[in-house]
């Protein structure tokens, strides 16, 4: 089994989020796809947020229609801060039917990993898709990697990916980026605009039914 591992705020989940995983599940030939909602992200410590559940039910909503999408709450039932190596580590331990793990995430997001727990630990456990944009050119890895890291990984030109010493791989790839952002969306309800097409249309109706990112 090959699972694709997405975390992420989700507040809220929308169409370029649903995008960018069908492309990274299609690319991989995952057999799943998990979208992980952070429960207290350490990056965004300083952002407020919907509450967990709200954002957790717009991602079922959002993902009801595909069998190859799944939803976990395991970062909400650990409690406290979510660290990306404890949700790896969960997921080769106590998940029977996993055997490979690539752990999906934005190129932004990637090039800030030195700051994440254990994070030389993690790309040795599992492997990383980074989701690119146009115009966006694969680097050397030492631009983003310390020196001494990115020299274990070999390139390999016909698969396109980084190969570490303990066998996983980073691979760059380029999606169709749909030019929506959660803060775009949240910032036009606060202004009672609409956001038909951003996000599908059950999780419209969720925000609207439970009165979520108005104006306090």
């Amino acid at each position: 089994m090959k699972w694709g591992l997405f975390g992420g705020t989700f507040d809220p989940i929308h169409m370029g989020h649903l995008r960018c995983a069908e492309e990274v599940r299609e690319l991989f030939h995952l057999d799943r796809v998990v979208f992980i909602p952070t429960a207290r992200q350490p990056l965004k410590t300083d952002q407020d947020i919907a509450p967990y559940d709200h954002r957790a039910r717009m991602v079922q909503l959002a993902i009801d229609d595909n069998p190859e999408f799944a939803l976990s709450d395991i970062e909400q039932q650990r409690g406290g801060t979510s660290y990306s190596i404890d949700t790896v580590t969960f997921f080769l331990n106590d998940v029977p039917k996993t055997r490979e793990l690539y752990f999906i995430v934005g190129q932004d997001a990637f090039h800030r990993i030195q700051e994440w727990k254990d994070w030389e630990e993690l790309l040795q456990r599992c492997h990383f898709i980074v989701m690119t944009r146009p115009g966006y050119e694969t680097v050397d890895l030492p631009s983003i990697l310390p020196e001494r890291t990115a020299a274990g990984y070999v390139y390999d030109d016909r698969s396109d990916e980084f190969t570490g010493p303990s066998g996983t791989s980073i691979y760059f790839r380029r999606l169709t980026f749909l030019e929506i952002s959660s803060t775009e969306i949240r910032a036009r309800l606060m202004k009672e605009q609409s956001i038909r097409y951003l996000v599908p249309e059950a999780v419209h109706r969720y925000i609207v039914m439970n009165g979520l990112y108005k104006t306090p």
